[in-house]
Formats: C-alpha cells, sequence, structure tokens
C-alpha cells in the first residue's frame, strides 16, 4: 500500500520537473565544447579511429568523471582531439542547439575556446563563421557567442585572437571572456586584452572564484572590469567582496552541479549559491559543460529545490536576472522578459 503524503511528493516533484523543462529559460555559462551530445560526441571519436581506452557508450559516460579540477581540464584536452576540421564544429554546433531546443532554453551565451585549435590549424574567424553555420540550422534558439581567450595560452596569444574577433563580430560574437587554469593565471596578466576588447565594443566576463579564492575575484573586478563574474564560489571567503557584490548586483554565473562535479566544493549542501541569493546578489544559475558534468538546467533548479528550498517563484527570479545579466541591449532584455511572463507555463501555478 503506497503512503498517501510520498505518493503527493513524488507527484508534486514529478510536476515541477515539468515544469522545469517547460519553462522558457536562458544560459550565460555554458561551453560549447563541453556541451556535445554524447551521440554526436561518439560519432566524432569513430570518425578519428576511436580510443582503445573507450571503446563504447558506457566508457565514454565514465571518462567525464573528475578527480578534481585539474583532471577536469585533462579530460577537455582529450575530448578536443576530437575536433579537427570546420565540419566537425558546424556538426557538434547544430547538436548542441537542438539539445537547448529541446530544453526550451531559448537564449545562450556560449564560450567558444578557439585559441585552443590554433595549434592544429583551424583559423579563428573560419572556426566561427563554421559553429554559427551549425547554430543557424536550428531557429528556435538564439546563440550569442563569447570565445574564451583560454588563460593558459598566455596574454599574447590571447591578444591574436582579439585581434582576429573583430573580423566575425557580425556572426554574433558579443562578448569575450577566460577560462582554464584560473589558479596558475591571474587576472591581472591579461588587463591590456581586456581593455582593448571594450575599445572593439566587446562585452567582458571572466572564470574567477572557481578554482582560485576571493583575490581572484577582485582581480577580474578591479583589472579586467568585467561585466558579470563567472562562477564566483569562493567569494564566500571574503565578506567585503559579498558585501560589494551584493551592493553593485554584478551578475555572478553561478554553476553549482559544475562546482560539485570538480570538487570546487564537496557537495551539493556545502554550495554557497542559497546565501549569495538571500543576500541580494545578482545569481544567475547555469549548466557549465551540461554533457561532461552529465547535468541540465532541470537538474540545477532541481537540485536548489531539494537543497535548498527554492520555490518556483525564485526560480522565476532566477530565470529573469538571467535576462537582466544578458550581454542583450536594453531594449531586447524588455522584449524577451515580456515574453517569458507571457508564455503559458510561465504563470501555472506552481508549488513545492
Amino acid at each position: 500500500m503506497h503512503n498517501t503524503t510520498d505518493q503527493t511528493d513524488a507527484e508534486g516533484e514529478g510536476h515541477l520537473a515539468d515544469w522545469y523543462q517547460r519553462v522558457p529559460k536562458v544560459e550565460l555559462h555554458f561551453h560549447l565544447e563541453g556541451s556535445i551530445p554524447l551521440d554526436a560526441l561518439w560519432e566524432l571519436i569513430r570518425k578519428y579511429d576511436g580510443d582503445p581506452d573507450v571503446p563504447d557508450m558506457e566508457s565514454l559516460k565514465d571518462r567525464f568523471r573528475f578527480r578534481d579540477f585539474s583532471h577536469f581540464l585533462e579530460t577537455w584536452t582529450w575530448k578536443n582531439g576530437f575536433l579537427r576540421e570546420y565540419d566537425d564544429f558546424a556538426f557538434f554546433s547544430e547538436a548542441v542547439a537542438r539539445s537547448l531546443e529541446g530544453q526550451n532554453i531559448q537564449y545562450v551565451e556560449a564560450f567558444l575556446s578557439t585559441s585552443r585549435f590554433l595549434s592544429i590549424g583551424l583559423e579563428t574567424g573560419r572556426l566561427i563563421e563554421a559553429v554559427r553555420q551549425g547554430l543557424n540550422r536550428v531557429s528556435d534558439v538564439e546563440v550569442a557567442l563569447v570565445p574564451d581567450l583560454v588563460r593558459d595560452l598566455g596574454a599574447e596569444n590571447a591578444a591574436t585572437v582579439l585581434s582576429e574577433l573583430s573580423e566575425v563580430q557580425s556572426l554574433g560574437v558579443v562578448g569575450i571572456g577566460i577560462g582554464g587554469s584560473e589558479h596558475l593565471y591571474p587576472p591581472e596578466i591579461f588587463r591590456e586584452v581586456y581593455s582593448t576588447a571594450r575599445e572593439m565594443g566587446f562585452h567582458t566576463t571572466a572564470h574567477a572564484g572557481e578554482a582560485a579564492g576571493a583575490d581572484s575575484i577582485w582581480g577580474a573586478i578591479r583589472t579586467l572590469e568585467v561585466e558579470r563574474i563567472g562562477h564566483g564560489t569562493r567569494a564566500l571567503e571574503d565578506e567585503p567582496l559579498l558585501e560589494y557584490l551584493a551592493e553593485s548586483r554584478l551578475p555572478i554565473e553561478m554553476c553549482p552541479l559544475s562546482n560539485v562535479a570538480t570538487r570546487v566544493v564537496e557537495s551539493i549542501e556545502q554550495h554557497p549559491v542559497r546565501d549569495y541569493f538571500d543576500r541580494g546578489l545578482m545569481v544567475t544559475i547555469n549548466t557549465d559543460d551540461p554533457v561532461m558534468f552529465g547535468n541540465s538546467m532541470v537538474q540545477e533548479f532541481q537540485a536548489l529545490e531539494s537543497n535548498f528550498g527554492f520555490t518556483p517563484d525564485e526560480i522565476r527570479v532566477l530565470i529573469l536576472n538571467g535576462i537582466e545579466a544578458s550581454f542583450l541591449p536594453p531594449e531586447r532584455k524588455l522584449a524577451m522578459a515580456n515574453s517569458f511572463t507571457s508564455d503559458p507555463a510561465w504563470s501555472e501555478k506552481t508549488q513545492l
């Protein structure tokens, strides 16, 4: 005999999961190369004669279990080894866009690490053209591009890539960011690159407070003058920084399940997202590298609900934060917010 309370709880959880799926959403911290659907990635691996250590789909899934942040970066590099031709980028970009479409994620600002492919002869402009070609095959999802200048390759390489981006701004390249080994390459190295990017009309963000501490976030704010902070998880180590972030409303691209997967935090219960939200920080929720971490926006919202008691109304606030924190012009933000809030799923009666 079923327990009535348990059955009601299960039905409620199922209803909210369905609502999380159907409600319109945005993502601001999303790496294209970390979001390649497994079947598409498997096809690319087979195209290049495979890897004896990854003989089937199950072993591919196992490859995406990480000991720590450095192990994640090693696996990222391994995966990139199967992206070798412009056609590969058009192919996987279409697959990523179709995955987003299926989740009703309507707008994305996506990182793309063009710098990492210069060594195999792929030109920045042509690579972005190939990505745009793939994305354009899916009309119901808008994906703006934010090339990741990649810390590990240094400031000179970043400056070179930035100069090449001026030729493809018209292809929906709206900003720049830096990811990679944050603990080894502090933001101050990239001061001039970011200054030039602003002069060129690019928006700016930076991974900070993920693999390094609060000083890295301060560096991104004071030296790079970023418009958003990627992750920001370790801001909790510095009370004045938290106060600054709350007062300034500088957007934070939070990625809770990613931070657990890479051991930036030991468990979801230890994640500071609830504290940040309650303090009034401009929190947005994102998946980061959803295929590599096995997560989705639905699962992110479920984790917020089950571990921190986020209500549907608070989830709505987080979604609207994403629109407000985007690099869209003000009139587009307003139009998108109006479109989302008039969607039938938005005002649907929901409760925990």
